[in-house]
């Protein structure tokens, strides 16, 4: 190889290299930050009902659920608060230290994002409520449609009068 060509292929090699390293760096930096999205009876049991697609204790992860009611302890002298979410299944214990959501509240539908510390604990960094009540995330929409069947609520229903109601008053559709 002469002299012009071996100059040739050590820049080109070392461009490469770089580039390859760039590139690996890119992605560690990519999977630091990526949070899976899990709902509660995910983190028991695991995704599909599949042990093996558990999180992993330490891993970051963000959670959607219902507070459930009767959970919320805040600590009087600090920040801290810790609450149960929970979905269609068990519940999990979400801690966290900050200032929660105004619209943060027993029942209401929020997303936790932090770090697994136990198997069914996560010490939350962020918590975000929803702001509509009738908005629930995609992925417990379709857990809750898969669990229950409709309950056919009409909105007489929520008047007071049933089909119930109606038929005994010999009302008929």
């Amino acid at each position: 190889m002469n002299p012009r060509r071996k100059s040739r292929l050590k820049v080109v090699l070392s461009v490469l290299s770089g580039v390859a390293v760039a590139a690996g760096l890119t992605l560690y930096a990519l999977s630091q930050n990526i949070d899976l999205f899990y709902t509660p009876s995910e983190i028991i049991y695991g995704k599909n009902n599949d042990p093996k697609t558990k999180p992993e204790v330490g891993q970051r992860i963000r959670v959607g659920g219902m507070v459930v009611d009767g959970s919320v302890k805040r600590d009087n002298k600090t920040l801290k608060v810790n609450f149960g979410l929970n979905d269609i299944g068990p519940a999990i214990e979400v801690e966290f230290e900050g200032i929660l959501p105004d619209l943060f509240r027993e029942g209401q539908g929020i997303v936790a994002q932090g770090t697994l510390i136990e198997p069914t604990k996560l010490k939350a960094t962020e918590v975000l409520a929803k702001h509509d009540e009738n908005y629930m995330p995609p992925e417990l929409d379709d857990q809750m449609k898969k669990q229950h069947q409709p309950m056919g609520i009409s909105a007489n229903d929520l008047k007071g009068e049933s089909e119930r109601d109606r038929y005994q008053r010999g009302e008929q559709k």
